[in-house]
C-alpha cells in the first residue's frame, strides 16, 4: 500500500481554497472513534474493578489511573511524536489503547486490570498531543481555531455517544462487551489515522543552517514567558473545566433531586456544550481569541457563583445550561492558544509542556473542590471554583495577544 501524499506546510496564503470539509474524515474521524472508545469504557471501569474485588476507594483509584497515565506521559508523548511524527504517533496511540483495553478484558487480576487502565491513559496523552500538533501544522492559521474547536467538539461527541453504545452492549453481553466495543473503536481510529497524510516541513532558507534540534529543557527556557503567563491561565481553565463535571451532580444531590433528574440536567448541559463549538471557533478565527476565551470563563464563573443559590431542578438547570454553554464555546481554546504560541521546530515538545500544565489543572481542580467541600461546605467549594474562572478570565484578557500569531499584519 502506497503512503498517503504529504501535506505541505507552507504559508497559508498559498492555500486559498482550503476547506475543513475536505479533511473531515482523516482529520476528525479518528477523534470521533477515539472518543467513542474511551467513552464506552469510562463508566464501566469502576464497576469492573469492584467485580475483581476492589473496595470503593480502590475502584476510584483505578479509575483515576487513566488520568494519571495521561498526566505522567505528556512529556514522553512529545518525544514519541518528535521521533516518529504525528501520523505514526496517532496510530501507536490507538494500538496501545487497544492493548490496554484488551488487558482489561482478558485478566481477572486487579493489578493487571489497573495496568490496562494506566495504558489507556498513556495512549490518551500521545493521541491528544499528536492530533493537536498535526492540525496546528496542517491547517492554515486563518482556519486554526475552527479546526481545533471542531477537533475538541468531535471528541466530546464521541465521549457522549460511547456510554450509550456501551450500555446496549453491556445489556446483551455483559460488562466485558464495553471493552470490546472500545477496542474496535480505538483500533478503527488507528487504522483511519494511518491514512492521514504526512507533514512536510519547509527546508531552511538558502544560506541558513537548519535550526538546532530542540529539547524539553531548551523549550522550557526559550518559551518560559508564555508558560508563566498563558500557561498559568491554561492551568486555571482546566481546573474549572474538570470541576464542572462534579459540581452539577453534587449540587443536585445536595438539593435531594432524584438521580434521574440529576442525570437529565447533566445530559442537557452536555448537549448544549456540543452544539456551539464550531460557531465559537469561527469567532476566534475572525475576531480573535479573546472574544471567546474570556467570555467562556466569565460565563462559567458567574454560573458557578450562582449555583449555590439555586433551590430546585428548574434553577439548577439554568445554571447547568450556562456552564455547558460557557464550556462549549471554549472548546478547542486551550489547543488553539497552544498552537498559536508553539514554534514550528519543536512544536511537539512545546505542546507536551502545554498539555502537562493543562492536565495538572484538571487534576488539581476536583481535588480543591473536594478539599473545600470537606473542610468548609460544598457551596464554598463551588463558589471558589467560580472565582478561579474569573481569575482565568483576567489572566486570559491580559496575556492573549491582540493579534493572533501568524496572521498577516
Amino acid at each position: 500500500m502506497s503512503s498517503p501524499p504529504a501535506v505541505s506546510t507552507s504559508s497559508s496564503s498559498s492555500q486559498p481554497s482550503f476547506s475543513l470539509w475536505r479533511i473531515a474524515v482523516p482529520a476528525f474521524g479518528p477523534s470521533l472513534l477515539f472518543g467513542i472508545g474511551e467513552g464506552a469504557i469510562l463508566p464501566i471501569v469502576p464497576l469492573t474493578a469492584r467485580e475483581l474485588g476492589a473496595s470503593v476507594p480502590m475502584a476510584a483509584l483505578v479509575m483515576a489511573l487513566i488520568g494519571i497515565g495521561s498526566l505522567l506521559n505528556n512529556i514522553p508523548a512529545s518525544m514519541i511524536t518528535m521521533r516518529w511524527g504525528e501520523r505514526w504517533a496517532i496510530v501507536a496511540a490507538g494500538a496501545w489503547s487497544a492493548l490496554g483495553m484488551a488487558l482489561c478484558v482478558w485478566t481477572s487480576h486487579l493489578g493487571l486490570f489497573a495496568l490496562g487502565c494506566f495504558m489507556v491513559g498513556m495512549s490518551q496523552a500521545v493521541y491528544n498531543l499528536a492530533r493537536q500538533s498535526y492540525m496546528s501544522e496542517a491547517v492554515p492559521v486563518e482556519y486554526r481555531a475552527r479546526a481545533l474547536s471542531t477537533l475538541g467538539g468531535v471528541m466530546r461527541i464521541g465521549m457522549f455517544i460511547g456510554p450509550f453504545l456501551a450500555a446496549g452492549a453491556v445489556h446483551f453481553f455483559g460488562l466485558m462487551a464495553a471493552y470490546v466495543l472500545g477496542i474496535v473503536a480505538v483500533a478503527g481510529a488507528a487504522i483511519l489515522g494511518a491514512r492521514i497524510p504526512d507533514l512536510e516541513l519547509p527546508p531552511a532558507p538558502p544560506g541558513q543552517a537548519a535550526p538546532a534540534k530542540p529539547t524539553i529543557v531548551s523549550t522550557l527556557r526559550d518559551h518560559r514567558r508564555v508558560f508563566l503567563t498563558l500557561g498559568i491561565a491554561v492551568t486555571l481553565v482546566s481546573a474549572v473545566r474538570a470541576s464542572r463535571q462534579a459540581v452539577i451532580p453534587l449540587w443536585a444531590d445536595h438539593l435531594a433531586l432524584a438521580p434521574s433528574v440529576a442525570s437529565l440536567i447533566y445530559g442537557m448541559a452536555g448537549g448544549i456544550d456540543m452544539l456551539v463549538f464550531y460557531p465559537a471557533g469561527k469567532v476566534m478565527d475572525q475576531k480573535g481569541r479573546r472574544w471567546v476565551a474570556v467570555p467562556s470563563m466569565l460565563i462559567m464563573g458567574l454560573a458557578m457563583l450562582l449555583m449555590p443559590l439555586t433551590t430546585g431542578a428548574a434553577t439548577l438547570l439554568v445554571a447547568a445550561l450556562a456552564i455547558g454553554f460557557g464550556n462549549g464555546i471554549g472548546s478547542g481554546m486551550i489547543m488553539t492558544l497552544g498552537a498559536d504560541h508553539s514554534p514550528r521546530h519543536g512544536r511537539a515538545h512545546f505542546l507536551g509542556v502545554w498539555r502537562l500544565m493543562s492536565d495538572i489543572g484538571a487534576s488539581c481542580g476536583p481535588a480543591l473542590l473536594s478539599f473545600l467541600a470537606g473542610s468548609l461546605s460544598l457551596a464554598a467549594g463551588i463558589a471558589v471554583t467560580g472565582g478561579l474562572a474569573f481569575a482565568a478570565a483576567g489572566v486570559l484578557a491580559h496575556w492573549i495577544p491582540r493579534r493572533t500569531p501568524g496572521h498577516e499584519s
